[in-house]
């Protein structure tokens, strides 16, 4: 009689257990909006964020010109695999046209949804809380280096300031910074934009220190070469857009490499003889990051944006555009490289360095206090 009690008394005693478990399981993370949703986990797996972009239907980008890392393959191919339209409002405008379309903004319809910037103006943006976190699928690969620890940016892609030159116009061409304080270059020289707003011209000044004995740490030196580039007349303060280097307004351009590589490319059936050089004296690279707008009237989109360009594909088309990578090395190790687009990126003698934020900051500071009396501003 005591042995069928026991059986039932264990049998009870692993229903409560088994009751107990259930009760004290872990739940399920809770489906959020997506326009606060830090991952597409959050927003309810890929599919859900896929589908509330579509039904979104736009993307609202800022400054980015279709021949700048390959913007206009990655566009065109972002529309055609989800069916949203992107416009691109001002994409001839710097890094800092974008935080402030961001600022002046606010939460209209008009607002950018995402924004690549120089990753020192994304730093400031971030300060500024204009950023939503979120975080893509592949953000544990991306070099600690190369993001911002809350998620609120993060970098794409990179390249070498380079020096771009009309062969046609300009004979020799140069090859390094000392070169550009050659007479015959005279009225010639040029940035694409200026420094105190955009990414690659601050890039420009920075690369300049280099060449010219100054450090991370000591940005002086390059504002010193654009002072006398000018006092002896061979800066040029027209910006070197894609347009001002075709119509030859801006025969030597100091510009990204895949900027320059780009133009080649472009204009070679024009009959221009674009050549690029990555000048040795004053080697810098450089990432862009990409960030979204906290207010941005398409969330579900932005982040849909965000994992597309850090995919395997929009990786590769940056390649097709000149542009490393963020996640060169991952895809070089899991086989997902294109191999052939990376065989044509210009050899570069040794490991890129890269200045700190703390570093960075007091460089944007002295090209902010010193580039207008440096160039007779």
């Amino acid at each position: 009689m005591t042995a069928p009690r026991v059986r039932t008394a264990a049998a009870a005693g692993l229903l409560a257990l088994l009751i107990l478990s259930a009760c004290t399981e872990t739940p399920k993370a809770t489906r959020v909006k997506p326009s606060v949703a830090t991952s597409a986990e959050e927003a309810g797996g890929m599919s859900k964020l896929i589908a509330a972009a579509k039904d979104e239907g736009a993307l609202n980008a800022i400054a980015l010109p279709r021949d700048w890392a390959n913007y206009g393959g990655l566009i065109d191919g972002f529309e055609k695999k989800y069916e949203i339209e992107v416009t691109v409002d001002d994409p001839q405008g710097s890094s800092q046209d974008e935080i402030d379309a961001i600022t002046k903004r606010g939460k209209s319809a008009d607002a950018p949804d995402v924004i690549d910037v120089g990753d020192t103006f994304a730093r400031t943006a971030a300060r500024q809380n204009l950023l939503a976190p979120y975080r893509v699928a592949a953000y544990d690969s991306i070099p600690a280096s190369q993001k911002d620890g809350q998620a609120r940016w993060y970098n794409n892609y990179g390249g070498y300031i380079s020096i771009g030159c009309d062969a046609n116009r300009v004979k020799p061409c140069p090859q390094t910074f000392a070169d550009l304080l050659d007479p015959r270059y005279k009225g010639k020289v040029s940035l694409d934009g200026d420094p105190t707003r955009s990414g690659s011209a601050f890039a420009g000044v920075y690369a300049a220190a280099l060449a010219n004995e100054g450090s991370f740490d000591d940005i002086r030196p390059g504002l010193d070469f654009f002072a006398e580039l000018n006092d002896r007349g061979n800066f040029n303060p027209a910006e070197s857009t894609s347009t001002a280097v075709e119509t030859g307004r801006t025969p030597l351009s100091i510009d990204w490499d895949y900027v320059n590589l780009g133009y080649a490319d472009r204009f070679r059936g024009k009959g221009l003889n674009w050549r690029v050089a990555i000048p040795f004296d004053g080697s810098f690279a450089q990432y862009y990051a990409l960030a979204v707008n906290k207010n941005a009237p398409h969330p579900a989109a932005a982040r849909l944006w965000q994992e597309y360009l850090f995919s395997a594909t929009g990786q590769n088309l940056r390649l097709k555009g000149y542009a490393r990578p963020v996640l060169m090395e991952t895809m070089r190790e899991d086989g997902t490289l294109d191999k052939d687009a990376a065989a044509k990126l210009p050899t570069v003698e040794g490991t890129p360095q890269f200045p700190t934020d703390a570093q960075l900051e007091k460089a944007r500071v002295t090209v902010h206090q010193g580039w207008a009396k440096a160039v007779g501003g």
